[in-house]
């Protein structure tokens, strides 16, 4: 019988599979369907911002309900079903209109699953980082599986690469366990009842400058090393590196809050990202861009670990889906959206200086991050 470790783990593994492969090839996909840039910006934004609508309405239900198992599992049934419609769709619209309801779909069982791991972690004493780095793991070898099958073929295959992970996605939420919490009182609204914890909102707003400091190396990233010089291979190894030291930050993950704390993370996180945007913005030159990628274990997953942490200690479990889904609609939605949209015109008007502000943010959200460093007040 599968330990509750090893069904949390498959359901992440499967998961980043998704995202591995989808993500960094779906804008060539939009291309080859003969969208120019603004409409895939479009399409690839109504992404985010259908998450900051559906995320928050599904886990309310959730928390209503106490269920996170089941909901899941229709979820990925019909998120499933929707992706199957982009072998067929070749229109703008009709892309759009399955994206958002694809979307819609997908992006509110990852809060669920956070929720849910943290649950049975809390319950049963287990490490959150050793089970979350089986996706990343995942990311890695999903993207470079895909970007092999995708090598000098069309990029109508993707969404057939996409289909069996996402099978293995609805799989591993039917095996998760079942982990219950306590239903909200009738009448209460989850969101509402979170904005009033003051510790809660403070590590929304810490997460979201840490996180959203990334929106100009996500935008232009690749574009600045490549301006610089460096090829192809050299940039996928740059992507891959900071992956790979986010995995072995989860791996510790357990450890490292016991050292520094939740909230110590977050304000590592943030003064590693003042190093990172501050070394990017400097150079070009590759060992410089080698010692400052491994700060991306800081940047994100030091950041993403402390925070969920804190989360799962500030929240009451009948508001732990609702708790994560503003997590993942804000910090990861909402903040770096609106940021993405201002990444083009600073870049373009300033270039590498670019990453300056991003040191700014970072800065800001360790600064946020201090307060949480003490312990609760009762």
């Amino acid at each position: 019988m599968l330990t509750a470790p090893l069904r949390l783990g498959f359901y992440y593994f499967a998961a980043f599979a998704v995202i591995g492969i989808h993500m960094p090839f779906w804008p060539a996909w939009l291309a080859g369907k003969g969208l120019d840039s603004t409409a895939i910006g479009i399409v690839v934004a109504s992404g985010v911002g259908i998450k900051v609508i559906a995320n928050p309405i599904v886990a309310h239900f959730a928390d209503k309900s106490g269920e996170r198992r089941r909901i899941m599992l229709l979820l990925a049934v019909v998120a499933s079903v929707a992706f199957f419609t982009f072998t067929e769709v070749d229109r703008f619209w009709s892309i759009l209109i399955m994206t958002m309801v694809f979307f819609a779909c997908w992006s509110p069982i990852m809060p669920l699953a956070e929720s849910l791991t943290m649950m049975t972690a809390e319950a049963q004493k287990l490490d959150y980082g050793r089970i979350r780095m089986w996706g990343s793991a995942s990311f890695i070898g999903g993207a470079v599986l895909a970007g092999l099958v995708l090598s000098g073929r069309s990029s109508d295959l993707l969404p057939w690469l996409v289909l069996p992970a996402l099978a293995f996605a609805v799989l591993s939420c039917a095996t998760l366990p079942d982990g219950r919490a306590p239903p909200i009182e009738r009448g209460r609204f989850a969101v509402l009842e979170l904005m009033k914890e003051k510790r809660f909102v403070l590590v929304l707003l810490a997460a979201t400058c840490v996180q959203t400091s990334h929106a100009v190396y996500y935008s232009f990233g690749t574009i600045h090393w490549r301006t610089a010089g460096h090829s192809e291979a050299v940039i996928g190894m740059l992507w891959g590196e900071s992956v790979i030291v986010e995995v072995l930050l989860f791996a510790f993950g357990t450890r490292l809050v016991k050292r520094f704390g939740a909230g110590g993370l977050i304000v590592l996180a943030g003064l590693g990202g003042v190093v990172r945007w501050t070394g990017t913005a400097l150079g070009t030159h590759l060992g410089l861009l080698l010692a400052v990628q491994t700060l991306h274990a800081l940047t994100f997953a030091a950041a993403h670990l402390g925070a969920i942490h804190l989360i799962a200690r500030t929240v009451p479990p009948a508001l732990s889906a609702s708790a994560q889904s503003l997590y993942s609609s804000i910090v990861m939605g909402l903040g770096l959206g609106v940021a993405l949209l201002f990444t083009g015109p600073l870049y373009g008007a300033q270039g590498a200086n670019a990453f300056y502000w991003m040191t700014g943010l970072a800065a800001l959200g360790a600064l946020l991050a201090w307060p949480l460093t003490k312990p609760a007040k009762p």
